[in-house]
């Protein structure tokens, strides 16, 4: 007899097996952008503590290469003068963060207060 195909001796853990199998696990990816790195990191961590208190698999923070958008202008209003130059530089910070659940459940996760200037961007895909 094939050992996939024998019940569980166990009524409970059947009922348990019956309830995983209608909930629907979906690949989520959560993608955090800012411009400052500590609020982004305190996101992140918050984010992923609610997962794992769920029990969920977690992959991240995968911390993606920083955006450095320059601007280089010239300090004279008027072009007399001595060629001087101001340069200002913006930094934009991403992280990626994997999870594998059911829709409900992240919706649970992602209701945590998000720190001012972080964006967060949601990601669901079936998992067949």
């Amino acid at each position: 007899m094939d050992a996939a195909a024998a019940p569980p001796a166990n009524p409970l853990k059947a009922k348990m097996m019956d309830d995983a199998a209608d909930v629907k696990v979906h690949k989520i990816r959560i993608t955090l952008t800012s411009r400052n790195v500590q609020n982004l990191e305190k996101v992140c961590n918050d984010l992923i503590r609610g997962a794992k208190e769920k029990r969920l698999k977690v992959k991240g923070p995968v911390r993606l290469p920083t955006k450095h958008l320059r601007i280089t202008t010239r300090k004279a209003p008027n072009g007399e003068g001595t060629n001087t130059w101001d340069r200002f530089e913006m930094r934009i910070h991403k992280r990626l963060i994997d999870l594998h659940s059911p829709s409900e459940i992240v919706k649970q996760i992602t209701s945590i207060s998000i720190e001012p200037g972080v964006e967060v961007e949601v990601t669901i895909e079936d998992v067949e």
